[in-house]
């Protein structure tokens, strides 16, 4: 079997060593040559939709060629999102115009998260910094054990913060101080990445390296729950690699997640019961959902349509195969995905076909797109930010 080797980044402070995501893997294989598939090309069909842009800005230096959770976010007529380099941007939602902007010299790696208060960041050289929502300044910065590539989440008056070396903090919303700390051992091979913890019913729920998906209290970091989403097997590192990266999402008491090599599960948020498995489909990008269905981007960037009820695969889309797709977002009665030549694909929900595309850049489109009343927000790695709407033709 083909084993793949990620670009080696070095020992992080935990002593795990970590692999550059999947996204920007290395051409380069362990005991044989290079035989992984090529991109697809693009090619001509019949679009179906017309793309407009609303507005189109730019954000600095965007994530540059690193691979970061630097996410936009939207909250109360506001998108926000972070460069490389400490810019911090708040524009207006539907015309694209600045409202503040926060200069903070930071190296941003994941973020930015949000409450009705605080915009709250964190950096490779392991800080969290919180800014004033209403104005950008600076309410607080405090050191944590090691690099943040995780969106934080606030949520009550607590930020929860994920760094690389498998400890989730909590931290005081209001000036920055440690509530409380969990710390599970992570592998000693582990790709780059680490998927945003969700609050649900008063508790964090997390995906981990090792392939385990736990539930904490927020209030103060009890263990409520953990469930095996995928077993470590095989005889080398590389193989043994379930890393649960992407962002846990739930819908109706589900939670559902997807592993490296571990297929894609369905568990109760209650009492992390696994009630279904799909083994077809891995994932380190992420998935959305809808009423009823999920859309994930696999390994291969392949597009699947999974039933919420059972897992089951309803449609796979194929012509995007290893264009390093983002985690698609489910909008109107479409599926969109961007990719690594700057695309936005619109794929039908009843078939995956495509629909329609549009280029907004030259640069790779990593973040996963955010829509918000029928609108598409995407921010690519050069910091082009861009709204978009679709309308059948």
């Amino acid at each position: 079997m083909r084993l793949l080797l990620a670009v080696l980044l070095g020992l992080s402070v935990g002593g795990c060593t970590a692999l550059e995501s999947l996204s920007g893997i290395t051409d380069y294989f362990l005991g044989g040559e290079d035989n992984t598939d090529p991109p697809s090309e693009l090619t001509q069909y019949e679009p179906e939709i017309e793309v407009e842009y609303l507005w189109k800005e730019s954000v600095g230096s965007g994530a540059g060629e690193k691979f970061l959770k630097l996410i936009p976010v939207i909250h109360d007529g506001k998108i926000i999102a972070a460069d490389i380099q400490g810019l911090v941007l708040a524009l207006d939602l539907k015309t694209g115009d600045e409202i503040w902007e926060a200069d903070t010299e930071a190296k941003f790696a994941g973020g930015p998260g949000v409450s009705d208060s605080t915009v709250v960041l964190g950096t490779s050289d392991g800080n969290v910094v919180a800014l004033n929502m209403a104005n950008g300044s600076e309410r607080w910065t405090v050191p944590v054990s090691s690099e943040v590539i995780s969106v934080p989440v606030v949520s009550q008056g607590i930020v929860i913060v994920r760094t690389t070396d498998g400890r989730v903090m909590a931290l005081n919303e209001s000036d920055g101080t440690m509530l409380w700390e969990y710390e599970l051992s992570v592998p000693a091979l582990s790709i780059r990445g680490i998927g945003a913890p969700i609050v649900l019913n008063e508790n964090v729920i997390c995906g981990f390296a090792n392939g385990k998906l736990l539930s904490l209290r927020l209030s103060d970091g009890k263990h409520i729950w953990e469930t095996s989403i995928a077993i470590p097997g095989g005889r080398t590192e590389i193989e043994r690699l379930v890393d649960l990266v992407v962002d846990p999402v739930a819908t109706d008491g589900v939670i559902f997640i997807a592993s490296y090599r571990g297929g894609t599960s369905g568990v109760l948020e209650q009492n992390g019961d696994v009630i279904w498995r799909n083994a077809d489909v891995s994932s380190y990008t992420g998935m959305s959902h809808d009423w009823r269905y999920l859309y994930i981007s696999d390994v291969s960037s392949d597009v699947w349509q999974l039933d919420q009820r059972n897992g089951a695969s309803l449609w796979k889309q194929s012509d995007l195969h290893q264009r390093k797709l983002t985690a698609p977002v489910a909008y109107d009665n479409y599926v969109v995905v961007g990719d690594f030549e700057g695309y936005l694909h619109w794929l039908s929900k009843s078939d995956g076909r495509q629909m329609g595309r549009i280029r907004i850049t030259d640069a790779a489109i990593d973040a996963q797109p955010v829509v918000v009343d029928d609108v598409l927000y995407v921010y690519a790695k050069n910091g082009v930010l861009a709204a978009l709407k679709a309308r059948l033709l």
